[in-house]
């Protein structure tokens, strides 16, 4: 047994206490926080936000006219750059403490890092595990922040979150004692936050709860001494990142996706007082000013930051995290397998996720790319991986999807390792004026938008009357929500082209994606007798995409694919199969003529192929395997992603 498994609880027991203490905040902060209490603004700006969620979203043309309202004259409070999770969150934050708030996306919601995630709500146990073997207090106090926010996210969008246990296989005797104490560490660090307590199962019960668990593993003979559970949370990534942006549009935001900073604006002193937006999908020019401008474009911080400055230095360290999505045979229904550390140290998880089983790996090193597309060599590792692990035989065909996405890590220059950078974020405002939030990750969205506004207030260029309303803020979706809200949806839908009741399946996924609104959806399937299929084999009804033109932003097939439904990332030639459809009802709400609509399926296409490995450089053989075809080495090329 290793020496240090012995210590491993008691310093992680003793470092938790450290986290109970109060977080050491900048001064100013700690002012800020102090001083919100005080009536410093106008009535106006000191009452809090009311968000009616019985209200239609305003339509994209209203955001656009609202966002042309931000003069010289009449500046907006916020302008927060970036709509992914963390710009979202910064907009909905800054708008429910009552400031005139607008936010714009180059492309859609969610385009980037934020559809691109390992699905899960999480602290984080192996930063957990560094945070005790480094003494690193800085990693300590991320799991536990992560923690808290963890249930915090779980509780405002229910309809899209949910508890998920996990698996750790445990194959040497020196690792149950190892992984048993550790993960009852991560149990102590969330305390009340926590979901349920980790457990000790042994080897019949694991092989009962996972049926495709290997007794035996293949890379050393080693048979399986039990298994450790524990709880973490799991979400669909991108349909919350839309229920931020459309939440902050109830509550009085001007969010407009597709619409790009071209240049910022200055003043005479060289601060950043707005930017020069473009609509890309009309071309329309506009001058948007503000108080403050938030820079929240993740990946491309440093893109925004140097638009302003040429000279500002690097502060973000992409890393990318590669999946693969396999069929639902793969893993349990409800329960998912980690494995810690791989042949080269990098972790691997095996997820159940939507009716499939997604698989993927974190840390290595990426270049910063608007469409980052997996390699062959990465999807071949992750399934070597995932192999010594199952008895299910692990082939290339079984792929329907895989995808990349890059991980904006804020860290110090000189560093490039990314596995040892932290996770934590940092909000700074450089001497331009301007915001820049950046690091962190899906868990901690919330957190990070509220330092975020925290700082714009408390540097007086902004009204602060409020503090952070968003830590108990039901998303869009969710105040009504109810777990059995399924039951109502199948009850209640007539199904407009067949006799019958609704498919059971059809209505989780609807209760589960649109949460209180799925009644909107099936109202729609209803009237307009578009409640059939997209595709075989996936719940995704044609209503929804009528649903996500008029109430979701949804503007280009490529939205709806990858970000409103989820068919991109579960089912490549299922997704491929849907696009004329999806096109077509797209065309026929917004009146696309013909040659239009040949061009937004062309780029559909076009986009769709990087859910699909990166084509091998010339003279590489690259052959499809035959049906059947085992996956021993990474010698076996192509298949179906």
């Amino acid at each position: 047994m290793r020496p240090r498994v012995l210590f491993a609880g008691v310093a992680a027991c003793g470092a938790a206490a450290l986290c109970l203490q109060p977080t050491q905040d900048t001064d100013s902060l700690r002012t800020f926080k102090a001083a919100v209490s005080r009536p410093l603004v106008s009535e106006a700006h000191s009452a809090r936000t009311r968000i009616d969620y019985l209200d239609k979203v305003p339509s994209r043309k209203e955001q656009l006219r609202k966002l042309a309202d931000g003069s010289e004259h009449n500046p907006f409070d916020v302008l927060v750059i970036g709509g992914g999770a963390t710009g979202t969150g910064c907009a909905l934050d800054a708008v429910t403490r009552g400031l005139r708030t607008a936010l714009i996306e180059r492309e859609d919601f969610a385009s980037g890092t934020s559809s691109r995630s390992t699905k899960l709500v999480h602290g984080g146990v192996r930063y957990l595990e560094k945070a005790v073997f480094t003494l690193d207090y800085g990693q300590l106090k991320l799991v536990f922040e992560a923690l808290h926010e963890r249930k915090r996210l779980l509780e405002n969008a229910p309809h899209l979150c949910n508890a998920l246990p996990i698996m750790t296989p445990c194959y040497c005797w020196w690792e149950v004692p190892y992984y048993w104490l550790g993960l009852k560490a991560y149990d102590l660090v969330a305390g009340t936050q926590g979901l349920t307590m980790s457990r000790f199962n042994g080897r019949k019960e694991s092989h009962r709860q996972f049926p495709t668990l290997a007794q035996t593993r293949s890379e050393d003979g080693s048979s399986l001494k039990g298994t450790i559970v524990y709880y973490d949370g799991q979400f669909d990534d991108s349909r919350l990142c839309v229920a931020l942006a459309c939440t902050a549009a109830l509550a009085g935001a001007a969010v407009t996706n597709h619409t790009e900073a071209l240049k910022l604006l200055k003043d005479t002193d060289g601060l950043v007082i707005g930017a020069e937006v473009k609509d890309n999908l009309s071309g329309k020019k506009m001058h948007v000013y503000a108080k403050q401008v938030i820079n929240a474009t993740g990946p491309f911080a440093d893109s925004l930051r140097q638009m302003s400055d040429p000279s500002k230095p690097s502060i973000i360290m992409p890393s990318a995290g590669v999946h693969v999505t396999l069929p639902d045979y793969y893993s349990p229904e409800h329960l998912g397998m980690i494995v810690p550390k791989t042949k080269d140290g990098r972790v691997v998880f095996m997820l159940p996720w939507l009716d499939a089983t997604i698989a993927g790996t974190t840390d290595s090193s990426s270049e910063i790319t608007m469409r980052p597309q997996p390699t062959e060599k990465e999807i071949q590792f992750i399934l070597d991986a995932i192999s010594e692990y199952l008895t299910v035989k692990v082939r290339r065909s079984d792929v329907m999807s895989a995808w990349s996405g890059i991980r904006p890590l804020a860290s110090d220059p000189s560093t490039q390792d990314t596995a040892s950078a932290s996770r934590d974020h940092v909000a700074s405002m450089d001497t331009d004026g301007m915001i820049t939030i950046a690091g962190g990750k899906w868990t901690t969205y919330r957190r990070m938008a509220e330092d975020a506004v925290d700082l714009a207030c408390v540097n007086g260029r902004v009204p602060a009357g409020q503090p952070c309303q968003t830590s108990h803020l039901a998303l869009l979706g969710a105040h009504d929500y109810d777990p059995a809200l399924f039951t109502e949806v199948a009850q209640n839908y007539t199904v407009p082209h067949r006799p019958g009741a609704i498919d059971t399946r059809v209505a989780k996924h609807l209760a589960a994606s649109y949460g209180d609104r799925a009644h909107d959806v099936t109202r729609i399937a209803e009237q307009r007798k578009l409640g059939r299929r997209l595709v075989r084999g996936h719940p995704v009804l044609e209503a929804e995409v009528v649903y996500a033109v008029h109430h979701e932003y949804c503007e280009t097939p490529e939205d709806f694919i990858a970000r409103r439904s989820r068919l991109a990332f579960l089912d490549h030639r299922a997704c491929e199969e849907a696009l004329p459809r999806v096109v077509e009802l797209m065309g026929e709400e917004k009146g696309w003529w013909y040659p239009k609509r040949q061009r937004e399926l062309k780029r559909a296409k076009a986009f769709l192929s990087t859910f699909t490995s990166q084509p091998e450089a010339p003279g590489l053989k690259n052959a499809a395997p035959k049906e059947g075809t085992d996956l021993v080495s990474s010698q076996n090329k192509g298949g179906g992603a």
